[in-house]
């Protein structure tokens, strides 16, 4: 089965035996149901077995291990998965939950949590982060999602014969493995776009043109913020010393996922360096672009001083005003003018405020 059926029903997964006439022959929210030995084709399972394999006290003796995957959409489904047996009461609660969170818990054998992943928007930029939940022992993986994963989607297409890991903890590692390229692929792009900013900075002739840097720089700076908020509590919990993990999912959770998890803050981290960087310099730039046009006004207005106080004194509406009377008072006032001017100008040169 796949993540995405063509069969219209309320829920998804379909009995093989029974996909001619298209009639659901399990529901309660499973997508798929399948058995996973390494070396072998992954075989889905029918409806008697997965009743099976869901019977209070059931022993599994087959060889390898077993994959339910549930939809959680719809509160029936929520329902049945809250009650599943051979599963601890609050471990089936998570399972069910439909709210964002980042966890990671283990007991004995049982391994338990939920982990982040971006949903399946046609672009990169607009996926959103939501979160997938699952428990798992040596022979059984039992994972939940609200919202289609393509993680999950994709780590179910890769078990082919001679892929398939000898526990579930691969799986595991595989949807880790998966999220973090995703977040190292954006990373990627956020870096270009960093790139462009920086080059425009440095060619750029006219400081007027900063406007739009600040926007680009603004955007990544938010994207890696979202971003650091996912990816740091994944760090912490698989770094947390008080999680026990069994010795079948030592390798793929503690060591591997955590070196993928733990390079891709590092990338993080360094982007937003230099972001906060670009955008120090950018302000910088914008500043001093700001006092220089300031600077123009101040200067102007300045210059302009004398000139308005001969315009104005020359504007009085008084008797006997000084070349009111000639026919060259209109010429001989705006020499006035300039020379005032140019007084000033001299005055502000050797001041040496020009």
């Amino acid at each position: 089965m796949s993540e995405n059926s063509t069969y219209n029903f309320p829920f998804t997964v379909i009995d093989p035996a029974y996909q001619e006439t298209g009639k659901p022959t399990f529901a309660n929210g499973l997508v798929w149901a399948v058995h996973a030995v390494p070396g072998q084709d992954l075989r889905p399972l029918g409806q008697e077995e997965v009743e099976d394999l869901l019977t209070p006290g059931h022993e599994l003796t087959s060889q390898g291990w077993f994959w339910l995957h549930f939809d959680t959409v719809h509160s029936s489904a929520r329902s049945f998965v809250a009650h599943l047996p051979d599963l601890p009461e609050d471990v089936c609660g998570m399972l069910a939950e439909t709210e964002y969170g980042i966890a990671l818990e283990a007991a004995d054998d049982l391994i338990w949590g939920a982990l982040p992943a971006f949903d399946d928007a046609l672009s990169e930029d607009d996926r959103e982060i939501c979160a997938w939940r699952f428990a798992m022992r040596p022979d059984l993986l039992i994972t939940t999602r609200r919202n289609p994963i393509p993680v999950l989607g994709a780590a179910y297409r890769s078990l082919k014969a001679d892929h398939i890991p000898p526990t579930p903890a691969g799986i595991i590692d595989r949807a880790l493995r998966e999220f973090t390229g995703t977040v190292r692929r954006q990373l990627g792009q956020l870096d270009d776009d960093l790139d462009r900013a920086e080059d425009a900075l440095l060619l750029i002739e006219h400081r007027s043109d900063l406007g739009h840097l600040g926007g680009i720089v603004g955007k990544v700076r938010r994207r890696a913020t979202e971003l650091r908020r996912v990816v740091t509590p994944i760090d912490r919990v698989l770094k947390d010393e008080d999680l026990d993990l069994p010795d079948w999912a030592e390798d793929e959770l503690r060591d591997r996922a955590e070196r993928q998890v733990h390079a891709a803050l590092d990338d993080l981290i360094a982007l937003q360096d230099r972001a906060r960087s670009l955008q120090d310099e950018l302000g910088s730039n914008q500043a001093e672009e700001t006092n220089r046009r300031l600077y123009i006004v101040s200067v102007g207005t300045t210059l302009m001083l004398p000139a308005t106080f001969v315009t104005g004194f020359f504007g009085m509406n008084t008797g006997g005003m000084f070349l009111a009377q000639g026919a060259w008072g209109t010429i001989e006032a705006g020499f006035v003018c300039f020379v005032f001017m140019s007084v000033t100008f001299l005055f502000m040169k050797f001041a040496r405020l020009l």
